[in-house]
């Protein structure tokens, strides 16, 4: 028996150094931080008014939560659709897509 693969949503961003974004995602609303600063896009996320995690470097192609225990419902990636690059503020929305999929693999 294979195992189903879980569909990727995009979460719509905008073209700014610094935002903060609600979005609902599997049944709860996650809350998400995006800054710009020279050292790379670093993000934030809070799961029902709780932050959960900070500080979280945004590279191309690479899982930001990485643990179901943070209580979060699933997991996000940038995704570069240039090349590999690691996402920067300028191109997020169109060079730079954050993704977000549901639920944990077993």
């Amino acid at each position: 028996m294979s195992a189903q693969a879980t569909p990727l949503v995009m979460v719509p961003l905008a073209q700014q150094a610094a935002q903060v974004l609600k979005v609902p995602l599997s049944g709860t609303v996650t809350q998400i931080a995006l800054r710009q600063r020279s050292t790379g896009l670093y993000a934030e996320f809070w799961q029902n008014d709780t932050r959960c995690l900070a500080g979280i470097l945004c590279q191309d192609r690479t899982w930001l939560i990485r643990s179901k225990a943070l209580g979060i419902a699933g997991d996000f990636c940038f995704i570069d659709t240039q090349g590999t690059q690691d996402p920067t503020y300028t191109g997020l929305g169109s060079r730079y897509l954050l993704l977000y999929r549901a639920g944990w693999p077993a």
